[in-house]
């Protein structure tokens, strides 16, 4: 596969660029850079690989992709060829006779009029097949609704009643179909190892199926330039076990409890009450006003392993940095520097580390 990667990545230097290639060569800031491109190849394990699929509907894409990149290998390496023999080995000579012309012949003209058809419908059928296959709602499959904002993803499970954010949580081996839309510009949705890109679109719905194999953490990213954090605008696909995903179902539904005490995390819930967090968070059973909201549901919080749109682990540490100033961690977003002392901070941590 490494071998692939190579292959395809020098074979589209050549093709878009030789000559640029060529002065690179003796140049020796961007012999490094190009360098970098064809190092970049040889990465294993990359989390946004869209050429190692996970399930289903990425192997119906993947195997496309190969199919059309070996009938274009085989065309580059036949006209090529061909290219190359005339320049070489019918290039013009002194005593060369005139050449035979064959403008006009029309059996030479039908031929390479059809043969560009028949390429094309060889591709056209199994690509079409392929998107008639993704488009399809499969049976009996679980229901979620993903709404992009800038720049996070939110998701809702009708059938569940729950609503979460950033690390969106499937059954493994069952197909899951996405409703998706946006509450502010336009996003995409794109998960490399299960699926395609698919847009979500203010006022209109859009659809994507998803299947995983087997339990597993896959990397999900806004693929449309939607603002100054598009870049930040990530997500994680957690599949689990039938037994275990059950029990996320169970916990979820369960609303946070109130604290009561002299606590550091009591503290912490009410800085939560009272610094302004309510006018954009909701936490079930403590501060549940619901409608428009504009930031993530904190209810289960703690069981995330990223926040900030994924952009962040969910560590002590950069929630630090995050709540004391979360314009620096991402440009332009909508989440507001509280000035919360370092006293509030480390009270506001201390609670979000109970809502589990």
């Amino acid at each position: 596969m490494i071998t692939l990667y190579i292959v395809s990545t020098l074979f589209l230097i050549i093709v878009d660029n030789i000559n640029m290639l060529v002065k690179n060569i003796f140049k020796l800031k961007n012999l490094k850079f190009s360098s970098l491109i064809l190092l970049s190849a040889c990465i294993e394990n990359a989390p946004l690989d869209s050429l190692s699929p996970e399930g289903p509907y990425a192997r119906s894409i993947d195997e496309l992709f190969w199919l059309t990149f070996w009938i274009a290998v085989v065309i580059f390496v036949i006209v090529q060829g061909a290219l190359l023999l005339s320049v070489f080995v019918f290039k013009e000579k002194p005593d060369s006779p005139e050449p035979k012309q064959i403008h006009g012949n029309t059996k030479l003209e039908i031929l390479w009029t059809v043969i560009p058809v028949i390429i094309l419908a060889v591709i056209a059928v199994p690509t079409v097949k392929t998107i008639f296959e993704l488009a399809n709602e499969p049976e009996d499959a679980l229901k979620v609704e993903v709404i992009g904002h800038q720049w996070w993803f939110e998701y809702k499970y009708p059938d569940y009643d729950i609503t979460t954010a950033n690390v969106l949580v499937i059954p493994a081996d069952k197909p899951i179909r996405l409703e998706m839309w946006s509450n502010d510009v336009l996003h995409n949705y794109w998960v490399p190892k299960l699926n395609g890109k698919r847009y979500l679109v203010p006022g209109q719905t859009t659809y994507l199926n998803l299947h995983a194999d087997s339990p597993d953490e896959f990397w999900a990213q806004c693929g449309e330039y939607c603002g100054l954090s598009h870049s930040k605008m990530r997500g994680r696909v957690l599949s689990l076990s039938e037994s275990d995903f059950e029990a996320w179902v169970k916990n979820q539904q369960q609303n946070a409890n109130k604290l009561e005490g002299n606590s550091l995390a009591a503290e912490g819930q009410q800085v939560y009450l009272n610094a302004g967090c309510t006018q954009c968070h909701v936490i079930d059973g403590v501060w549940d006003v619901q409608g428009d909201r504009i930031a993530p549901n904190l209810t289960h919080f703690a069981n995330r392993n990223v926040f900030a749109g994924a952009a962040l682990y969910n560590t002590e540490e950069n929630l630090s940095k995050w709540l004391a100033n979360p314009a620096e961690i991402k440009p332009g977003t909508f989440m507001p520097n509280l000035e919360l002392t370092e006293a509030e901070i480390n009270a506001l941590i201390a609670y979000l580390g109970t809502l589990k």
